[in-house]
């Protein structure tokens, strides 16, 4: 199975990725994003209100994407016809779907189905918080 290209020495820095996987075959691309960790809402402890949050990590060393179409081409060509790499890395959630969308809207993923495996671009994004824009006001 293909490794990630770029991965970061202490992903435990990093909520997430954003990502480019190429079919070597025939150069078609699909760009996404992936975080590092899941979280998990566990029941209270005894006597507590409060859930409990579970974080682990996720399964993005063997993700290959969430496009239909790739997976086709990856269930033919197999795992080892694909190279797959990080982009940038982002310290949080918002960032990751920001740097996706833009550069899914950059590239022209949607007028370029010869080239990217993409079909839609689903980023809702609000106002990026003052703690994410290092504004202190």
């Amino acid at each position: 199975m293909g490794k990630w290209i770029g991965v970061p020495k202490n992903i435990k820095d990093y909520a997430g990725f954003v990502y480019c996987i190429t079919n070597k075959k025939t150069g078609k691309k699909y760009i996404g994003k992936k975080a590092f960790w899941a979280f998990r809402k566990l029941k209270p402890l005894k006597g507590k209100k409060r859930k409990r949050i579970q974080k682990k990590e996720s399964d993005w060393r063997d993700y290959y994407g969430s496009s239909y179409l790739l997976h086709i081409d990856k269930e033919t060509i197999g795992a080892k016809g694909f190279s797959r790499r990080i982009l940038s890395c982002h310290k949080t959630r918002w960032e990751m779907s920001y740097h996706e969308a833009r550069l899914q809207f950059e590239r022209k993923v949607l007028f370029r189905p010869d080239e990217y495996y993409n079909r839609y671009i689903g980023t809702r994004l609000r106002a990026p918080s003052n703690k994410i824009i290092g504004d202190n006001k």
